[in-house]
């Protein structure tokens, strides 16, 4: 029983140190010939983890309750250690596609409201307060015409993920 627990408790701490380490094990093997992709998928910490645990647990429960030995313990414990691993591997990748909180882009810009807090020079550049997805942004601006500071201006173009083409507010 003793090494199943064993199993168990080193299959938690690989998951602790894949969770805080985020990664650099698998930075460490790549490029490393018949290493290199392997942690990729199905063979990656979580999943490993989650099976060396599920397994080692499994097992000593089995042991610990039942008259079927290492063997029957081992028997049953793989199957354990296999749905384990299918569902962290299920849920890495799920939590990993996850595109709810992608960051605003270049064409989040176009239409969006500011007010310039430096004035823009005629063919220059000043600083325009823009609010993107309800934060308040600063960009340098161009300008077709000069601008001065607190006119109201709309983005017309992301010239750069720093800078913005912008025009006044007509009323």
């Amino acid at each position: 029983m003793a090494w199943f627990l064993g199993l168990g408790i080193a299959g938690i701490v690989l998951l602790a140190l894949s969770l805080i380490f985020d990664g650099v094990v698998e930075g460490l093997l790549d490029g490393v010939g018949a290493l290199d992709g392997i942690f990729d998928g199905w063979l990656s910490l979580p999943v490993a983890a989650g099976f060396m645990s599920m397994l080692g647990f499994s097992g000593a429960i089995v042991m610990g309750t039942t008259d079927l030995g290492a063997v029957g313990a081992t028997a049953l414990g793989i199957p354990a250690g296999v749905a384990t691993g299918w569902l962290a591997y299920r849920l890495s990748r799920a939590l990993m596609s996850d595109r709810s909180g992608a960051a605003p882009g270049e064409d989040d810009l176009i239409g969006a409201p500011g007010s310039v807090v430096t004035a823009i020079p005629l063919g220059g550049y000043g600083e325009v307060l823009v609010r993107l997805a309800g934060q308040p942004v600063k960009f340098a601006a161009r300008s077709a015409v000069p601008v001065a500071r607190g006119t109201e201006v709309w983005v017309d173009e992301a010239l750069s993920p720093t800078a913005v083409s912008v025009r006044r507010v007509e009323r």
